[in-house]
């Protein structure tokens, strides 16, 4: 009797197709797959030394043209994250650091090392009445003042982070435009006696203003991560209120929530709008 061959295995599921760019998004071609390119780059998809898809299968990929995929390649490699290599083809840069998570760190320390790992341009500082969402969130009475801090953050000449700081003017009486340019807010409130408690943050999206835009050095409209932050008190009252904002290529939030904690409100949920 002929032996049965045994069944062959059922075929491996291939990746999605990437979709091809949208020509009615509002953003270029060439700057839709730059932000896509980058985004594996900096994720480490294709770690350091890795060969890009040649420029003929980002073509077919994206269902763009040669001269488009050739624009893109041009702005990664005028940002140093890729090396293009005549006759080889296009290669991520040797120095690209691996995506790897900090070790974990408590919130001043993050706090701390953000300072540490930027410089800083104070743009405003101001004591004036805050909006009334502000107002409300910080538990201002009618008229009550506050001090309100715009500063750039820096790697190098580029501006990777816009912060919007609020800050009741009881607690803000040292906050000073020289004082901001010498020392991070976090460590001008400790140092009078301020102590942090809860910290609630919310993570969204929105599209840069005109203003936002001339200070990051983006587009109007362009897409900008947004971090709000509330900080407390141990006795649970307001002390800043802080919004930051970033282009999505220039940043993104990390986060690290332990065992015990994962069924509490400190691993986040999603709160849906229409």
């Amino acid at each position: 009797m002929p032996t049965r061959s045994p069944p062959k295995p059922p075929p491996l599921p291939q990746p999605p197709a990437p979709a091809p760019a949208v020509r009615a998004s509002g953003v270029a071609l060439h700057r839709q797959l730059y932000l896509v390119l980058r985004d594996r780059i900096v994720r480490g998809v294709w770690g350091a030394g890795a060969a890009l898809p040649t420029e003929e299968l980002l073509c077919e990929q994206f269902g763009v043209s040669r001269i488009t995929v050739r624009r893109a390649l041009s702005d990664l490699q005028a940002q140093r994250l890729v090396e293009r290599r005549h006759g080889l083809g296009t290669f991520v840069a040797a120095d690209v650091p691996a995506a790897v998570p900090r070790a974990t760190l408590s919130f001043v320390d993050t706090l701390r090392k953000n300072a540490d790992d930027t410089d800083v341009r104070v743009i405003q500082v101001e004591r004036t009445t805050a909006p009334p969402d502000i107002a409300a969130a910080l538990e201002l009475a009618d008229g009550e003042a506050a001090v309100h801090a715009v500063r750039c953050r820096l790697i190098e000449d580029t501006v990777v982070m816009l912060t919007d700081a609020w800050v009741p003017a009881r607690l803000g009486q040292r906050i000073t435009a020289t004082a901001l340019a010498q020392r991070p807010l976090y460590e001008i409130l400790l140092a009078q006696g301020v102590q942090f408690g809860r910290v609630v943050q919310e993570i969204g999206a929105q599209a840069a203003d005109p203003r936002q835009a001339a200070l990051l050095g983006t587009e109007v409209g362009g897409p900008l991560l947004r971090l709000v932050r509330m900080i407390h008190d141990p006795h649970g009252r307001p002390v800043q209120h802080l919004t930051a904002v970033m282009p999505p290529e220039r940043g993104s939030v990390l986060m690290e929530i332990t065992g015990e904690r994962i069924n509490s409100l400190s691993a986040g949920f999603v709160v849906h709008t229409r």
